[in-house]
């Protein structure tokens, strides 16, 4: 059986809301929501493909916190993609530059009460409720207490 296919996904948060992006491509997809990210590369750390991914999608810097949930399965192989893969949510402080939609439609800062409004990708879904419930309690600064 072919290994897993990790994409990796970074949950940007800002002032008590999180960053989500709608998709441009593929056509199939376009016009649906999900958290900024992409395929890791063959050796590339989860971690490493969020900060790369976030580069490239939105034009800035982020560091990449903890993994935030259990991965999230993709609906069967099909369609250009021929094993299994999974999606991996990272929590992710951004660090430099403001979000840009470089390859989407545009880009939201969503609270917790706005996160079920969106049109979401299937994968993206079981983050909502883990996302919210970050969103509500509010986390502390990394450095700060815990």
């Amino acid at each position: 059986m072919d290994q897993t296919l990790i994409v990796a996904a970074a949950a940007i948060i800002r002032d008590g809301r999180v960053l989500a992006a709608q998709r441009a491509e593929p056509r199939a997809l376009r016009g649906r929501w999900e958290f900024p990210g992409g395929k890791a590369d063959p050796g590339e750390s989860a971690a490493d493909a969020v900060a790369r991914e976030c580069h490239e999608e939105l034009g800035v810097r982020v560091r990449p916190l903890h993994q935030i949930g259990a991965d999230a399965p993709f609906p069967s192989p099909g369609a250009g993609r021929t094993r299994p893969a999974v999606l991996r949510l990272w929590r992710a402080d951004l660090v430099e530059g403001e979000p840009r939609p470089l390859e989407h439609l545009s880009l939201r800062w969503l609270s917790a009460a706005e996160l079920p409004g969106l049109d979401w990708l299937p994968a993206d879904v079981p983050f909502l409720d883990p996302l919210a419930a970050i969103l509500t309690a509010g986390e502390p600064a990394p450095n700060g207490p815990r």
